[in-house]
């Protein structure tokens, strides 16, 4: 005897989206129970429609969306711009949790209003409207904030500086950079890294995204949900050696992947 469809969506929905589609698998009335709006839409953050709205491409999202299921994978595949297109949000196919990037433009980067230092310039490879090219400088010092309430509770993140060399750069062979995670008033974990090293016997190394964009994991932090909190990261070079030809796209916070 089979279990009536709407047991099974209840069930299903105390899964994961990755569950979902296996399930939906099985047979006719598994496959209809899955792709239910009941299922999908309880894989959707309670926040997920004051998000879109947000965005400049809400509407068609919204409208190119004939399923609960639908607007999920649209979510999922690509991110959109909230924020004043300074921050993007898309959602982790496997779980649903949140992934939030900040834009280098939301991010403060020392000497990055000056033109002889910094730059901003339009890439078609990004998904923000700009980018933080570095001229030159001796030393920088890159710092985000993020808030824990706009994430997922009860989930460990990790964030990651997603950047390019130029063909042409120089200063940063080798050259170990500090870099801090802190929730405002608990610990601060420090590490460093090296954004260009010369073997692959350095650890840490960066992790090519796509064109053109790498990235480097700066740290992991756990977001219980309790309280509303602040993730603070700097990110800081002060040898004096002359640094030239590293973009910034900005900095990525998403589920750690082993969770």
């Amino acid at each position: 005897m089979e279990l009536p469809e709407g047991c099974l969506a209840n069930i299903i929905a105390r899964t994961t989206p990755k569950d979902a589609c296996r399930l939906s698998a099985v047979s006719k009335i598994f496959k209809s129970a899955a792709e239910s709006d009941f299922v999908w839409c309880r894989f959707l953050p309670s926040d997920v429609v004051s998000l879109v709205s947000q965005s400049a491409s809400h509407s068609s999202v919204i409208t190119l969306s004939t399923s609960k299921k639908s607007f999920y994978l649209a979510l999922s595949d690509r991110p959109i711009l909230i924020g004043q297109g300074k921050m993007s949000f898309q959602l982790e196919k496997k779980s649903g949790k949140k992934c939030y990037m900040l834009a280098a433009r939301a991010l403060t980067i020392i000497w990055g209003d000056t033109p002889a230092y910094w730059q901003w310039i339009s890439l078609d490879e990004s998904r923000f409207s700009e980018v933080a090219q570095l001229i030159h400088v001796w030393w920088f010092e890159i710092r985000g904030v993020m808030s824990t309430i706009a994430l997922t509770p009860n989930t460990h993140y990790a964030a990651y500086l997603v950047f390019n060399l130029e063909d042409f750069n120089y200063g940063f062979e080798n050259c170990p950079v500090e870099v801090s995670i802190s929730i405002l008033g608990g610990e601060t974990s420090t590490k460093n890294l090296v954004l260009q090293p010369e073997s692959d016997e350095v650890r840490r190394l960066p992790n090519v995204r796509g064109n053109p964009w790498l990235e480097i994991e700066l740290g992991v932090f756990f977001v219980s949900g309790i309280e509303d909190e602040e993730v603070h990261i700097r990110f800081l070079e002060t040898t004096g050696v002359l640094k030239h030809g590293l973009i910034i796209e900005g900095i990525e916070f998403r589920p750690k992947e082993d969770n």
